[in-house]
């Protein structure tokens, strides 16, 4: 056989060969072709249902196009270097004023305080009485009581305390004459928000027996008060030596430094040592008073 026969046979199965045409889409929607059996019809059912999903998502696909297409302007929209004008007010609508702290409290029952008093300071107490229930009185409207029966003061807030620190206030004030502090002394608690009381006794510092504890006492005190004195005034506070206990009335600052100098004569400094350092932490203060 010759080479051009073959090709030609070729040729002429490729022309006879029916050529198969993909079916449109409502042709693969709907069928038209009936089924010969069975396994027809489970064949041609799956086919609906996956066209059926096709079709579907390209309706979706064109409606989200569409929705792209459209563009929303608002007329009414504010521009971005302008504010919006805020409504006008009406007169009929109630004003309120401002609560006073009284009236923020509502109706709170009555505190009470009870400060104990220690023996041998009830007699200061009743010499001093004046001086102790007068500012308490005025400048905190506090209600007082000195109850000798209990050896106790006792504080209580009324209708007319305004401040709701104020019995707060009222109990360090009491607390600090019951220490040891003079009355006058007490009364920049009242006066004065950065002043507080620190205590600690000398065996915080160093544990001292007998002889040795009687002499670390003597060295802060000072001959007549000498040391005391001159730590007070250096330091801007004031010390109250009650046995092994030490107590310092002033701000946070100063309290240190008499706290610093005490504990130097706690362990043995000599007195003229502490006071050169107090001079020249004095000299500081001055300078930066200036």
């Amino acid at each position: 056989m010759s080479p051009s026969t073959s090709t030609a046979k070729t040729a002429a199965s490729k022309a006879t060969k029916p050529t198969r045409q993909k079916p449109s889409m409502k042709e693969a929607v709907l069928p038209t072709e009936k089924s010969d059996g069975p396994a027809d019809e489970e064949f041609h059912g799956f086919e609906q249902d996956e066209d059926r999903e096709n079709w579907a998502s390209m309706r979706l696909d064109e409606e989200e196009g569409a929705g792209d297409d459209e563009v929303m302007i608002d007329d009414t929209a504010v521009p971005a270097g302008e504010t919006v004008p805020a409504p006008p007010l009406d007169s009929s609508l109630p004003a309120f004023p401002p609560l006073s702290a009284a009236a923020q409290r509502g109706h709170i029952k009555a505190e009470t305080r009870k400060i104990p008093i220690p023996p041998h300071r009830m007699t200061p107490l009743k010499k001093d009485w004046i001086k102790i229930f007068t500012p308490l009185v005025e400048m905190l409207a506090l209600q007082v009581r000195m109850n000798t029966y209990r050896r106790c003061v006792e504080l209580r807030s009324s209708k007319h305390t305004d401040d709701i620190g104020a019995l707060q206030k009222g109990s360090e004030f009491v607390k600090a004459f019951a220490l040891g502090f003079d009355a006058d002394d007490c009364i920049a608690l009242l006066r004065m928000d950065d002043l507080y009381i620190d205590t600690f006794e000398i065996k915080d510092v160093k544990t001292l027996h007998g002889d040795h504890l009687s002499r670390a006492i003597g060295r802060i005190a000072g001959q007549d008060g000498k040391t005391k004195f001159t730590i007070e005034n250096a330091s801007r506070t004031r010390i109250v030596l009650a046995d092994t206990k030490i107590h310092i009335l002033g701000s946070f600052q100063n309290i240190k430094i008499a706290r610093d100098a005490i504990s130097s004569l706690i362990l043995g400094s000599p007195p003229g040592k502490v006071y050169a350092s107090l001079r020249i932490i004095g000299a500081r203060m001055k300078q930066r008073a200036f």
